[in-house]
């Protein structure tokens, strides 16, 4: 079978049983699977990400448990390796960088900002205004005029005048400019304490919070998805809930998946046949979905970008998008779920399943609606397969120490950066940096020498200088408990990546 033909299982049929799949083309159309806890529908999107790894596909998951993106680690091929992008914000000592504020084009800035308040209402729906969410544009669209600017500047921009004043003076768009110079300065000081009093205390909620500031804080960002999409690259983001909390994850998984909606738009100016096939796969989407999910539904197909949504019942979605669920995805499997939900694709499937057949299977069956070679086939009874033994050999640790060095900054760094960017005043004295050890003198009272300063931010990382110390010991521990990592090779991978 080729590569446009991704099998997903068996069709049980009168005690006959034949391979059923989907092609290339028939993705481009969207799958949604749905199914209670433990009935396969995890599984099935394992199987489908192998599949698409060992072919060569780029893809991206997006996994609010921890279990299934830590899985399929596992099963990637060592042909692979560098195309791996595993992305972990429960890593405290080593975050990444993800800034979706970075050079955004003048023509397409609304779209950003629409991008990011369409996530902050998400999760601010109980306390969201119209007025917040006015006060909040301007504020975005002028850090999106600052060069430099991160989400971590918006409550500065409304509470520190000297701050303000230095970028509105310097604004190209008149429509903001005269926003902040004749309404936001002409707020009686009541007024505007309590209209900026909410956002203040919501984003303070993230800027108070050392995980999510030291990924939404750095300038620039660690990866680049527009490359990760158009060189076919694999993004796995581990956005477990119980390590990183729900809001966090809501907030990143928003921000990423609705960036790259923005960067498969961008390929517009790509003929059709160089748009290079991308698959998002979500699990638990609706923590995710705001109200530009509906666009991502209707709008990415036409931009090589072919969603595979997964979740366990109808009612976590909110009604908006769930119509544009059945209104935009071509094909369906469904494993065992409710009474409400089986009444719902009763109709769906033509009424050709009773509520009763959705409600009693057993797990790793399904029934299933597939588009054939762009044509919607009658449902079937299916059996999906359960996911191969892990290999003998993985690479896990090869991708982490790889991924640590490639994509991600020691936190002393970051955090001396944000300390020196957002703190007025630091003490002066005679100190010990935390990277190289020497000895010097820092005026500001951050622990970071010029030199490693320097080279930590204009370039990303100097590997040996910086992390080769940390990183030896911290292989010599896995090695002692029999864990295979080749850190030479490793080293030297990257440091070719830097000088190039």
């Amino acid at each position: 079978m080729n590569n446009d033909f991704l099998i997903l299982g068996k069709v049980i049929y009168k005690e006959r049983e034949e391979y059923f799949g989907i092609y290339r083309e028939d993705r481009k159309r969207h799958i949604y699977v749905i199914g209670k806890t433990g009935t396969g529908k995890t599984t099935l999107l394992l199987n489908m990400m192998k599949k698409d790894i060992e072919n060569g596909e780029g893809l991206a998951f997006f996994d609010p448990h921890g279990d299934a993106v830590l899985k399929i680690l596992k099963y990637i091929p060592k042909y692979r390796l560098e195309d791996v992008v595993f992305l972990n914000p429960g890593d405290l000592d080593h975050p990444f960088g993800f800034n979706p504020l970075e050079e955004v084009d003048y023509y397409k800035r609304h779209l950003v900002v629409s991008t990011i308040l369409s996530v902050f209402k998400k999760i601010w729906k109980d306390a969201w205004s119209a007025r917040m969410e006015y006060i909040l544009q301007n504020a975005v669209l002028t850090l999106l005029e600052y060069p430099g600017a991160t989400l971590l500047d918006i409550n500065r921009i409304l509470s520190e005048d000297n701050f303000r004043k230095n970028i509105v003076k310097n604004l190209k768009d008149p429509v903001v400019r005269a926003f902040w110079e004749n309404e936001f300065e002409k707020y009686h000081f009541q007024f505007r304490t309590e209209a900026i009093a909410p956002i203040q205390n919501k984003v303070g909620q993230f800027i108070s919070n050392p995980l999510i500031r030291n990924i939404i804080g750095q300038a620039k960002s660690s990866i680049n998805l527009r490359e990760i999409m158009d060189e076919k690259k694999i993004l796995l983001v581990n956005l477990s809930i119980g390590m990183i909390g729900e809001t966090s994850a809501q907030l990143l998984g928003g921000l990423f998946i609705g960036n790259i909606f923005l960067k498969a738009m961008e390929r517009v100016s790509l003929p059709e046949e160089k748009r290079q096939d991308f698959y998002l796969y979500i699990d638990e989407f609706q923590n995710f979905a705001t109200e530009s999910f509906i666009n991502i539904l209707s709008e990415s197909r036409k931009f090589g970008l072919n969603l595979i949504l997964a979740n366990q019942y109808l009612d976590q979605v909110e009604e908006s998008i769930k119509k544009a669920i059945f209104g935009n995805i071509g094909s369906f499997i469904v494993f065992r779920i409710g009474y409400n939900d089986a009444n719902v694709f009763f109709e769906e499937f033509e009424r050709n399943i009773s509520p009763e057949n959705f409600v009693n299977l057993p797990n790793f069956q399904a029934f299933a609606k597939i588009i054939y070679q762009n044509k919607p086939q009658k449902p079937f009874l299916c059996q999906t397969f359960p996911l191969e033994k892990e290999p003998e050999i993985n690479y896990v640790d090869e991708i982490l120490s790889y991924n640590h060095l490639k994509y991600t900054l020691p936190k002393e760094i970051i955090e001396a950066k944000i300390k020196k960017i957002y703190l007025s005043q630091n003490q002066a004295g005679i100190v010990f940096c935390r990277l190289c050890g020497i000895q010097f003198r820092s005026e500001s009272g951050l622990e970071i020498c010029p030199d490693c300063e320097k080279r930590g931010f204009a370039k990303g990382i100097s590997l040996k200088e910086l992390t080769k110390k940390d990183l030896i010991v911290k292989i010599k521990k896995e090695k002692e408990n029999n864990k295979r990592v080749d850190l030479d090779s490793i080293l030297e991978k990257l440091e070719k990546d830097e000088n190039k």
